[in-house]
């Protein structure tokens, strides 16, 4: 009996202790998932509010599966992005095409690159008074963006419209002044491109970007005149050069050219915001 005892409590202690090693063998493995999980990296992206943030807002699921976090910073105007990325308060910038940001860094000095092509945002011409270009009486005033690349490109629309003629060699920051024909004496006012929606009320038409008719809730299909599919001016990922290969950088491209990314453009927007991929 005594034999048997001291056999059976010397079993139930090895059972114990190889319960207990077996529990303890798993701990490394159960450290190390957590350790790899809690590898996530950080990137701040500044964007206009519509489309832009809704678009990135889209794929922040895709890209926190591969362990990158999106922190979104929302901007409302056309300077303050590329400044931010230009100080590194931002890992990269989406609002604008590249003629404006080529232009941009050129009269500031900045280094900055584009990455690639999202999506492109037509511009069109908007009126509250009017409901075609035929309408438009001699004289009737027009609101262009103030800023040179958009300036340009509003001007690139009407002469697409057949509204107005540039001089031969015109740059891409055409301005008024650059007009050679004008059949129809438009008055033009120059304005901060957020501000055109709220001039319909004072002008006869606005040549308006996408975004800001959006955000101001005028409906695309309303516009009096739009530009062709084929510009351009597609809308980019901006960082600072030599970032283009960062591999956040990389995962949030194919993020936004995927074709999830594409579904969800076209199933939102409906045209008026268009993908370039």
């Amino acid at each position: 009996m005594n034999y048997r005892k001291t056999l059976a409590v010397s079993l139930a202690a090895l059972a114990a202790a190889g319960l207990i090693a077996g529990c303890g063998g798993e701990k490394p493995a159960a450290s190390k998932a957590a350790g790899s999980a809690s590898k996530t990296t950080t990137i701040k992206v500044g964007v206009s509010p519509v489309p832009h943030e809704q678009i990135v807002n889209a794929v922040k699921d895709q890209l926190a599966k591969k362990g990158i976090n999106v922190e979104i910073v929302e901007f409302t105007d056309y300077v303050q992005p590329n400044l931010a990325l230009n100080d590194k308060s931002l890992d990269a910038n989406f609002f604008q095409h590249k003629p404006y940001l080529d232009e941009f860094c050129k009269s500031r000095g900045l280094k900055l690159a584009s990455v690639g092509a999202v999506h492109l945002e037509p511009m069109s011409v908007f009126s509250n008074k009017y409901k075609s270009l035929a309408e438009l009486p001699d004289g009737a005033s027009i609101a262009i963006p103030n800023d040179p690349t958009n300036g340009g490109r509003a001007l690139l629309v009407l002469q697409s419209a057949g509204l107005i003629k540039l001089r031969d060699g015109a740059p891409v920051t055409a301005t008024p002044q650059d007009i050679a024909e004008n059949p129809h004496n438009l008055k033009f006012s120059e304005l901060e491109a957020p501000q055109l929606p709220r001039s319909l009320a004072d002008v006869d038409a606005a040549v308006i970007n996408i975004n800001f008719a959006l955000e101001a809730k005028l409906n695309p299909k309303d516009a009096i005149y739009t530009e062709s599919k084929d510009s351009p001016y597609a809308n980019i990922v901006a960082v600072r050069a030599g970032d283009e290969n960062r591999p956040e950088i990389q995962e949030l491209m194919k993020a936004l050219t995927s074709p999830e990314s594409k579904k969800f453009i076209e199933d939102t927007y409906k045209g008026a915001v268009i993908p370039a991929f």
